[in-house]
């Protein structure tokens, strides 16, 4: 099977209705805000602590870790998550047109202006629609990666609907800032190969969260494996994430609005993040006024298993206004 047939097979999955009947009765809810469906997830007692999950580039609401997702139910949050637009089951827009993100990436070298189809500020608009549809006005914002760059631009232009605000392995864009590491910027414009089959996209995404993982806290491949099949049987968009990091592109740095959020604020990030070093994070706290950085020894850019105990109780800490604790569990 050729690589655009295995594309356009993924996207029509995505807008299959029965699929989405049958995401619906496994908990799946959607809403359209501006053409846009968006799907998302509640985990909790309605009427615990409402925390919104923004996940990063590409990835979808699964990709949050069961056992962090767990972990802040019993502690008495109302879960929600969701899948950005040109992720997972929300909105594929391939009518939006396929991004050249090597001609991006010189322009924003050059610092030419980049048109994008959509900004963060509309996926930032996505998660309140989403909200008001879970029948929440304020709720506590965390975010990875780009999920962060989403939440802060929440915090900073809609305040009203901000409890606290926790950026995990995020930036605020500016400029002068380290860039990925030479491996991971390879990977991340880069792809599969065209016409590649089921195993070998496996194992492509496996290598890029080689380049990408934690080197203090290695992933069990088996397990990794099995968790970029389900999200391949789900939903698989390549488009929409080269879309996605357009978006990241064009919308600019968050350096003057940062400083105007008003709620209290956490900054995590890992010392050894090869995609977003270090200095992004504590660029974001900064120029974040109430804020606290965690600095995480052995982490990369993602989620390791062995930290999300610790992941559990600085959140909670940060939301319910204590002391947030230290990592733990060191490499």
């Amino acid at each position: 099977m050729m690589w655009h047939k295995t594309q356009r097979r993924y996207e029509r999955q995505a807008e299959d209705d029965s699929l989405l009947t049958q995401a619906a009765g496994q908990g799946f809810r959607f809403v359209e805000r501006a053409g846009v469906r968006l799907c998302y997830r509640t985990d909790g007692d309605a009427g615990g602590v409402p925390l919104l999950l923004v996940m990063g580039l590409g990835m979808q609401l699964i990709s949050w870790p069961p056992e962090l997702v767990q972990g802040l139910v019993r502690a008495g949050y109302f879960v929600i998550r969701l899948d950005n637009r040109d992720a997972g089951l929300s909105s594929h827009l391939p009518h939006l047109g396929r991004p050249n993100l090597p001609l991006a990436y010189v322009k924003s070298i050059f610092r030419l202006p980049l048109r994008a189809p959509y900004l963060l500020s509309d996926m930032a608009l996505d998660c309140l629609a989403v909200l008001d549809d879970a029948g929440v006005r304020q709720a506590h914002l965390a975010g990875a990666s780009m999920g962060g760059m989403i939440v802060q631009l929440i915090a900073a232009m809609h305040p009203g609907r901000c409890l606290s605000l926790t950026s995990i392995m995020s930036t605020s864009g500016r400029r002068g800032l380290p860039g990925p590491v030479r491996a991971a910027r390879r990977v991340m414009l880069s792809g599969p190969k065209p016409g590649a089959s089921q195993e070998e996209l496996l194992d492509y995404s496996v290598n890029v969260w080689r380049v990408l993982g934690s080197p203090g806290f290695p992933f069990e491949e088996a397990q990794l494996r099995q968790r970029i099949a389900a999200g391949l049987a789900r939903s698989f968009n390549p488009q929409g994430t080269a879309r996605q990091l357009l978006a990241v592109a064009a919308s600019g740095s968050r350096v003057a609005l940062l400083p105007q959020v008003k709620a209290r604020a956490l900054v995590m990030h890992g010392r050894q993040d090869p995609l977003l070093p270090l200095a992004c994070g504590e660029d974001c706290h900064r120029l974040l006024p109430n804020s606290s950085l965690r600095i995480f020894e052995g982490m990369g850019h993602d989620l390791p298993h062995a930290l999300l105990p610790d992941f559990v109780s600085m959140i909670d800490a940060h939301c319910q206004g204590r002391s947030v604790p230290w990592q733990s569990v060191l490499p």
